[in-house]
C-alpha cells in the first residue's frame, strides 16, 4: 500500500472527481463510496469487458487538519497475469494469432501501469487546487517560546535569541505518519495517543 499527504486547500471529492473522471470510461468502471471527508474510489475492469484481463484497485482519500491523506491499495493482478498468459500461450503456438490479441495485450499493459497513472491524476488534481507535498505553513516554521521569532522548519537554535529550538520540532504520528507538533497530544489526523 502506497501513502501519500498532501497539504493545501484539496479535499476528499477533489481527488475522487478527478480519478472518476478518468478511469470511468472504456474497459474500466469507477465508483466513489464513503462520506465526505472520507472516501473510497474502486477502480476495476466492467463485466464482460471484450479485451484484457480483470484488474481492480482501490484507493481511499481522507481529508486531514491541512489537506488529505491518500492510499493506494495493491491492485489484483490475477486477471491481467491470466490474460498475459494465454496471449504468450497462443503466440507459442501460432505466432500470427498475436494479430488477434493486440487488443488483449494492449489492455494489460495499460491496467499494468494503472497505479503510476493513479498517482498522475492526483499530482495533476493536486497542483489544479495548489495543494503539494510540501509541509503545510501551520508546520513550516517554529515559534521561538522565549522571544516568539518565527524560525525556519529543522533551525536548532533560534535566529534572534539563540535559544534551543530541539522540543519545539515537529515529528509524525507512529500509526499514520502525519506531521504532528510536540504541544499536541493526540494526532490530528488519525487521533492516535502521542
Amino acid at each position: 500500500m502506497d501513502r501519500r499527504i498532501l497539504y493545501g486547500n484539496i479535499k476528499p471529492n477533489d481527488i475522487a472527481h478527478a480519478l472518476m473522471a478518468e478511469f470511468n470510461r472504456g474497459n474500466l468502471t469507477a465508483q466513489i463510496i464513503g462520506h465526505a471527508n472520507k472516501l473510497a474510489v474502486q477502480i476495476s475492469t466492467r463485466m464482460g469487458a471484450q479485451s484484457g484481463g480483470q484488474t481492480a484497485l482501490t484507493v481511499t482519500v481522507q481529508g486531514t487538519e491541512d489537506g488529505v491523506m491518500i492510499e493506494v491499495g495493491q491492485q489484483a493482478w490475477l486477471g491481467v497475469a491470466a490474460s498475459l498468459g494465454q496471449t504468450a500461450i497462443s503466440a507459442l503456438r501460432n505466432p500470427f494469432s498475436l494479430f488477434g490479441r493486440l487488443d488483449d495485450l494492449a489492455q494489460d499493459i495499460e491496467h499494468m501501469q494503472m497505479n503510476e497513472k493513479v498517482w498522475k491524476i492526483i499530482d495533476r488534481a493536486a497542483t489544479a487546487v495548489g495543494a503539494s507535498r510540501e509541509l503545510s505553513d501551520r508546520l513550516s516554521r517554529i515559534s521561538c517560546s522565549y522571544c516568539d521569532t518565527a524560525n525556519p522548519l529543522g533551525e536548532g537554535s533560534c535566529i534572534a535569541c539563540g535559544a534551543p529550538l530541539g522540543d519545539l520540532q515537529p515529528t509524525t504520528c507512529s500509526k499514520c505518519g502525519f506531521a504532528i507538533r510536540n504541544k499536541e497530544m493526540n494526532c490530528p489526523n488519525c487521533g492516535q495517543k502521542q
